[in-house]
């Protein structure tokens, strides 16, 4: 049976690049080798590292003056580097609170110096995105979520002003077109749009190295890592060759542009059965809705036992909804054909019958 894998991450992969990084594993560029026995200083691997930056430059347009690492210890470890690389000491960084990932960030930084919350939907059980606030001008950056996995929202519009930029992208990046120049620092855990756990992808404006004034552990400095390629330890070899695949798929099939076009077909397909669904409720509110993890409830739970049988049927993974919410979240990523966003539109209907 096809399953239809809507799972939040990892998540979905092209077949053909699942193909590609499975033959590489057995045998790289013809080298009678693995990719993962080869040395990360080989030239076939450097060759992979730099298109795999070169792909991140072309197909989010970024000009120079940007860096384009790949490191290792996902968003989770990024939410303590943003702060060591730019929190000035007696500054003060400010934040938008949005979802669990967003308030996980916050907590990070407030082991360094003064943290403000600008703005929170936590009064909502974070279904909605804050609107109409205010980012200090003596702030040393802004940091925000664009897209908010748990529980469905998206930033339709970003923070303005003059201070730093920081998002964290890890749901959403490479999914919808945006002008990259107006943050400073994007950082995205690989394994949602772009490829299996393991790397994540920090894009830097030059000019921001060295902000904070700190002693920064190499390990944790942008600067570090930028000017050694992103080869200043063993990077995560596996995960960077998928990302470079997948990035490949992506230009192949008309880039951002052309896939932001299909991403909003497939979400507009299954809001417009949640919708006119009476079985079924949207948890997000509308203006706010992601185009990545479409989050909704039963609107009588004595359904559910039919509901879960009838997606298990149609060969449905990975749509129960995250434990602090419930419910159920489809998260329908780049490489997740509308065709099997049609199939749980098509069990939604059934259970209405």
């Amino acid at each position: 049976m096809k399953k239809h894998n809507f799972s939040a991450g990892p998540s979905i992969l092209p077949q053909e690049v699942l193909k590609k990084a499975s033959e590489a594993i057995i045998d790289f560029n013809g080298l009678g080798l693995s990719l993962i026995e080869i040395s990360h200083r080989s030239k076939d691997f450097i060759a992979v590292m730099d298109k795999a930056q070169a792909l991140v430059k072309e197909l989010l347009e970024l000009p120079e003056g940007y860096s384009v690492l790949f490191l290792q210890g996902g968003a989770s470890t990024e939410f303590l580097m943003a702060p060591y690389n730019l929190l000035k000491e007696g500054g003060k960084a400010a934040y938008l609170d949005t979802g669990s990932w967003s308030s996980k960030a916050i907590k990070e930084a407030k082991n360094f110096g003064e943290t403000i919350v600008v703005a929170s939907s936590k009064d909502k059980g974070y279904s909605y995105i804050p609107k109409g606030y205010t980012v200090p001008t003596d702030a040393d950056y802004i940091h925000f979520t664009s897209n908010n996995t748990i529980f469905g929202t998206q930033l339709k519009e970003f923070p303005g002003g003059d201070v730093l930029k920081v998002v964290d992208m890890s749901s959403d990046i490479f999914s919808r077109k945006l002008d990259f120049t107006q943050f400073d620092v994007v950082y995205a855990g690989a394994q949602k749009n772009m490829g299996p756990s393991g790397a994540t992808l920090v894009i830097v404006k030059d000019e921001v190295f060295g902000k904070s004034g700190r002693v920064v552990p190499s390990m944790l400095d942008y600067a570090v890592h930028a000017k050694a390629g992103s080869m200043f330890n063993t990077p995560p070899v596996f995960p960077v060759y998928v990302s470079m695949l997948t990035l490949e798929w992506l230009k192949s099939n008309g880039g951002i542009e052309a896939i932001e076009k299909t991403n909003i077909e497939k979400a507009s397909l299954l809001y417009d059965e949640i919708d006119n669904n009476p079985s079924f409720l949207g948890f997000a509110a509308k203006e706010d809705r992601s185009n990545m993890n479409v989050t909704f409830t039963l609107t009588d739970e004595s359904l559910k036992d039919k509901f879960d049988a009838l997606a298990l049927a149609a060969g449905i993974s990975g749509i129960n909804g995250h434990r602090s919410v419930g419910g159920y979240r489809a998260s329908i990523y780049n490489a997740m054909p509308i065709e099997s966003i049609q199939v749980l539109v098509n069990v939604m209907k059934e259970l209405n019958k």
